[in-house]
């Protein structure tokens, strides 16, 4: 039994080992590829879709924040697909249908915003 442990921690640690080896990799390609290039538009700091230097009492479209709340609130949503398909072999049927229940209401979510042009930028 104690062969099994090991074996399996064994696989573990390689396989991260093989992620981390990948990562690095790709991130080294990417840094000696890469083209620098500075200019003042790039260099030029930028906070949420207004420019940063007029005047702090100017309105401003709070559009911006609406749009990024729908979107952080889809992409946690989204977050409890990965736990039930690592958990469907074990969930059957009632999990499998209360899923596809929950991706519905998600959809009908998303419908309704997309009716009500919540999510255009005017």
């Amino acid at each position: 039994m104690q062969l099994y442990y090991t074996t399996t921690y064994v696989e573990f640690f390689s396989i991260m080992l093989i992620i981390f080896a990948f990562c690095f990799v790709f991130l080294g390609a990417c840094y000696a590829l890469s083209v620098v290039s500075p200019s003042v538009d790039k260099t030029t700091g930028y906070e949420c879709g207004f420019d940063p230097f007029s005047d702090a009492r100017d309105p401003f479209s709070i559009k911006f924040y609406l749009i990024s709340i729908l979107f952080i609130l889809f992409d946690i949503e989204v977050i409890f697909f990965f736990p039930w398909v690592l958990a469907l072999p074990y969930l059957y049927f009632g999990g499998f249908y209360i899923m596809y229940i929950f991706f519905a209401i998600l959809m009908f979510g998303y419908i309704y915003e997309w009716r009500n042009r919540c999510l255009d930028w005017d």
